[in-house]
């Protein structure tokens, strides 16, 4: 399975699913890493490993048609199949979502669908999360569709929320369970082992 990472920032997400390729528990490879910043840590990454590495961004484009349709050039161009999703902080194009509908996966840091949608990235969710006095915060992966966090959830994993926690030893929490759980869902997807009805989405 040919994968496309899409990132704004240092990519330890994208670190994490190189990290299970190469210990042989994902069967995929990287193709493309795409990012929104042309001084994005995940760019240098891929540079370092002679991955296909592409700024691509808005500010470059006319309007979004014309942005999407670069972008859907970008990925045909690398044959990638699946869309992953790690730390990319832009919106994805409709005609993209649309293109490559239940092949853009995403990982949000905590149980969707609490403590989503435009704006809750980063610390932000961490910030909301104990704010609220919740028990409970995690990391989801869920497939993109045309609203931020709304599409359906693939894998989901918590994990408690401590009275002494502050958003960064939360966050810090969090993010180890993103990076165990991507690959896994990520793998899943490699296997055929996904079945996908309407909003339920099953790994078998």
């Amino acid at each position: 399975m040919n994968i496309g990472i899409f990132a704004s920032g240092r990519g330890s997400n994208f670190q994490a699913i190189l990290n299970a390729i190469q210990e042989g528990l994902l069967p995929a490879r990287v193709v493309l890493v795409l990012s929104n910043r042309g001084d994005a840590g995940a760019l240098e990454i891929a540079r370092a490993r002679s991955l296909a590495a592409v700024h691509l961004s808005q500010k470059q484009f006319p309007d979004e048609d014309s942005f999407a349709a670069a972008m859907l050039h970008v990925l045909k161009e690398h044959n990638v199949q699946i869309v992953a999703l790690a730390g990319y902080l832009k919106k994805i194009p409709l005609n993209v979502v649309r293109e490559y509908r239940n092949r853009i996966l995403n990982i949000h840091p905590a149980l969707l669908p609490s403590f989503g949608g435009a704006g809750m990235y980063g610390h932000y969710v961490h910030e909301a999360v104990i704010a609220s006095g919740a028990k409970l915060s995690g990391a989801t992966v869920h497939l993109v569709d045309e609203e931020y966090d709304r599409g359906p959830i693939v894998l989901q994993k918590a994990v408690a929320v401590e009275a002494l926690d502050t958003p960064e030893t939360l966050a810090e929490k969090v993010l180890k369970i993103e990076h165990e759980i991507y690959p896994i869902a990520l793998k899943a997807f490699a296997q055929n082992r996904v079945t996908i009805n309407e909003r339920s989405v099953w790994i078998h």
